[in-house]
């Protein structure tokens, strides 16, 4: 079963995220930190990370950069609420990067996108 770990410090959007990729057939694993998710990374990698940006302590950024760091191999999907990050050339390196929205279509679809494209190579 492919492992996602998802960086979100806002539990109900992290239970939202739980919920619906799980019913996609994921395992779905929870940070609520960039420090955490960077630990879980080491321990135990993902196939596939979804971080936020904008949290307390160690930004998704910063977090990202550590993650890489370590293991560059993990695809990652940046879903924040903030576009502007987008110029930030620390965001380039991930995999896609997806305003947060109600709807998880975008997501899911970039999600699947990406694995099947990892899975091909």
């Amino acid at each position: 079963m492919t492992n996602i770990l998802v960086v979100e410090d806002e539990k109900n959007q992290a239970l939202l995220y739980r919920n619906e990729l799980s019913a996609e057939g994921y395992s779905v694993s929870i940070a609520r930190d960039g420090r955490e998710a960077v630990t879980m990374a080491k321990l135990n990698p993902p196939d596939l990370l979804v971080l936020d940006i904008n949290m307390p302590g160690m930004d998704g950024i910063e977090a990202m950069g550590k993650i890489l760091g370590e293991n560059n191999r993990i695809p990652i999907v940046i879903n924040t609420a903030y576009s502007s990050f987008k110029d930030n050339f620390m965001t380039w390196s991930a995999d896609a990067y997806i305003v947060k929205s109600a709807d998880l279509t975008e997501l899911k679809k970039a999600i699947k996108e990406i694995l099947e494209k990892r899975k091909g190579q």
